[in-house]
């Protein structure tokens, strides 16, 4: 595990206030367009408003193009889990639509997620929603300089479990900085004390893709979205941290949608996490 601590970055200085900028935009950029989501627009059109607002911060999307991306944005629904595509689909009263903005500015990447209920979502749907955002926070928490990343990773399945819901295991989280996708990788399971170990000036995605059902997942025939198996759904979110050797800095930082987790599962409305 050595040569992994290695291979992965560790930023001081300018180089912090570089990713700490690019990462302030992704945020914005992502509050804006999920706010505009709403029963009736289709996806495209959220995709092509997310493209404007990068545009009029001067940055532009880190996703665009990567690996034959098409979207400026990845925008997926219900029983979609990651990388779906805007399009002509339109978005209706009691879906979840799962918005994950990556920006590039100066060379710097910013990438953050957000699950958007709309309408009258089911209750059963908005406990996953708000257990998912629960275990990010909790995952949060073991961002800290010394800890192992082992025990950040297995605190997000350890937490969802108690609820019934399972993780997704073929997408994880990342580090961030000059790329979209840098060492380590941030599964949201694993072993508890199993290194590398985490040390101040690391920057990590930590984003919890947890099912209602069961976690295994297929990609469809556009060879980008990924889906449920089962078709139940499932929510995502997102933040990227800085480990810093006092608290951890969240980089995308917004209120939390459901501030008390899910003793109460009343969502707060996008206009109000800024």
């Amino acid at each position: 595990m050595g040569s992994l601590l290695n291979k992965i970055p560790i930023r001081h200085g300018a180089q912090q206030n570089g990713i700490r900028i690019a990462n302030a935009i992704a945020r914005d950029v992502l509050l804006k367009t999920a706010a505009l989501v709403h029963a009736g627009i289709t996806t495209g059109e959220v995709d092509r408003y997310a493209a404007a607002e990068m545009k009029a911060r001067h940055c532009k999307s880190a996703f665009l193009g990567y690996r034959k991306f098409p979207g400026h944005i990845c925008i997926s629904i219900n029983e979609e889990v990651v990388h779906g595509i805007g399009g002509p689909r339109i978005i209706q009263d009691g879906d979840i639509v799962k918005i994950d903005v990556g920006i590039e500015f100066d060379g710097w990447i910013g990438d953050n997620a957000l699950s958007v209920p709309v309408g009258n979502v089911a209750k059963e749907t908005l406990h996953l929603l708000a257990a998912t955002e629960e275990s990010l926070h909790v995952a949060i928490r073991h961002a800290r300089d010394g800890w192992m990343l082992g025990d950040l990773c297995a605190s997000v399945e350890e937490h969802v479990i108690q609820y019934g819901y399972t993780v997704v295991r073929e997408f994880v989280g990342h580090g961030v900085g000059r790329k979209l996708h840098e060492e380590p990788q941030v599964p949201n399971y694993g072993r508890k004390g199993e290194r590398p170990r985490l040390k101040s000036g690391m920057t990590i995605a930590i984003e919890p893709m947890v099912n209602m059902g069961s976690g295994k997942t297929r990609v469809l025939a556009d060879k980008w979205t990924a889906i449920t198996q089962d078709r139940k759904p499932s929510a995502h979110y997102e933040h990227v941290v800085l480990v810093t050797d006092k608290d951890p800095e969240v980089l995308t930082f917004r209120k939390r949608m459901f501030p008390q987790g899910v003793k109460d599962l009343t969502p707060l409305p996008v206009s109000a996490l800024l």
